[in-house]
């Protein structure tokens, strides 16, 4: 059995913010997560024993690699601690939560700081499409649209109708959702935007087509900011509880955790699914989702309290719900219409605001996730709290649903 880890506490960035027009830039962002999360763990810099970072693609919104390198001028403290950097688009900032796991697991470090970070928001949009492209195959997909992530989940929604039907109303319902849910959110990116019905329907000017199915209601936000939590093995763990009055028990920790890595190409993904018994459209996915629940020793979604899922787009979330096992293959409709996933519902999705409402940092989200799940646990949602939540699942995406890392976090 692996070694028990502990998230001691962390930070966010207010994902609303504009960090080039402030004239700040990737090291201001980091600074301030980090710093904050550790106030939150009631830790001071010196406790850290390692950093992690999880960033996708500083070299090109930014012209900076080499993210280490900033822990230093974070605090002097932090000069001279190994640091890793890992990148697996979407999911890059999971990727750094399972590193710094398996080190705290391996016994070499007893508290690791992860930071997510990513700065989206100092290039022209379109620009800023090209450069999220590096998760496809470049040269081979989505070749001659103008914006190749929608492109791709629309060919996902077209994939997912031709199985199974799909209800544009149902997409429209998840997108109402996470935008209601992030009004409640003080860190959200869109919770002070407005809204009308129209902005939720096929008007082609209130809510216009983006790339084939996917209209503007549809899709994440392109948004700057960090996301930082504490790690700590259960010594550690055990040592800042008595430090700080606290209960080991009540201190939130990663009970499951699940990582694939489905073939890169979409069309080869969608290929291999089909015909498949089990009806999974993304069997990597739901392999991603089981694995956490099995490690956690907890049955499936029927022991979760809460999910925060990637919805980089409306059907990103239609095809989670489903993997999660809130519904079979095919159905998660019906949990849209009979409000399960929302707030109050018997399995509420996004609590947050997800990355539709909350916004979409792409390496911090997955630090994010695990940092708001963690809050959950501990009652510590504010607005957005789920009562009673003892287990929460988060699931985080790479691509076109190549790079696949699901947490269970309780307490």
């Amino acid at each position: 059995m692996a070694a028990e880890v502990f998230i001691l506490g962390g930070a966010q960035t207010d994902f609303a913010r504009n960090w080039a027009r402030e004239g700040l830039g990737l090291q201001d962002m980091m600074a301030e997560a980090a710093l904050a999360g550790l106030a939150d763990a009631g830790l001071d810099p010196a406790h850290v024993e390692t950093v992690h970072i999880g960033n996708f693609a500083g070299e090109l919104f930014c012209g900076q690699g080499l993210l280490g390198g900033f822990a230093g001028h974070i605090h002097p403290d932090l000069e001279g601690l190994p640091t890793m950097r890992h990148e697996a688009a979407c999911a890059s900032g999971s990727m750094a939560i399972l590193a710094a796991m398996a080190d705290i697991e391996a016994g070499r470090y007893g508290v690791a700081a992860v930071l997510g970070v990513e700065m989206m928001r100092n290039v022209p949009g379109q620009t800023a499409a090209e450069y999220l492209g590096a998760a496809a195959w470049a040269g081979r997909e989505a070749q001659g649209a103008t914006y190749l992530w929608p492109a791709m989940f629309s060919d996902i929604a077209e994939e997912y109708d031709a199985r199974f039907g799909l209800d544009r109303a149902h997409l429209a319902e998840i997108s109402r959702i996470n935008f209601d849910n992030a009004r409640r959110n003080p860190a959200a990116q869109t919770r002070k935007w407005s809204f009308s019905e129209a902005s939720f329907s096929e008007d082609d000017e209130a809510n216009p087509v983006i790339e084939g199915r996917m209209r503007k209601s549809d899709c994440g936000q392109v948004t700057d900011g960090a996301a930082m939590i504490v790690l700590a093995g259960a010594e550690a763990a055990r040592a800042h509880a008595a430090r700080t009055g606290r209960r080991l028990e009540d201190i939130p920790r990663i009970k499951g955790w699940g990582h694939t890595t489905a073939p890169l190409l979409l069309e080869k993904k969608l290929a291999d699914s089909r015909g498949r018994n089990d009806g999974w459209m993304f069997p990597w996915m739901r392999k991603a989702m089981t694995d956490a629940y099995a490690r956690a020793g907890l049955s499936g979604a029927g022991d979760i309290d809460a999910f925060e899922t990637h919805d980089c787009f409306s059907v990103t979330e239609l095809a989670a719900i489903e993997h999660f096992g809130i519904t079979a293959p095919g159905r998660a409709g019906e949990a849209v219409e009979d409000g399960r996933i929302a707030l109050g519902g018997r399995s509420p999705v996004n609590p947050s605001g997800g990355l539709i409402g909350l916004g979409h940092p792409v390496g911090a989200t997955g630090v994010r996730m695990a940092l708001d799940a963690a809050r959950q646990v501990q009652g510590r949602a504010g607005d957005c709290q789920v009562e009673g939540a003892r287990n929460v699942a988060t699931y985080n995406v790479g691509g076109s649903a190549t790079a696949n890392v699901s947490l269970v976090i309780g307490a």
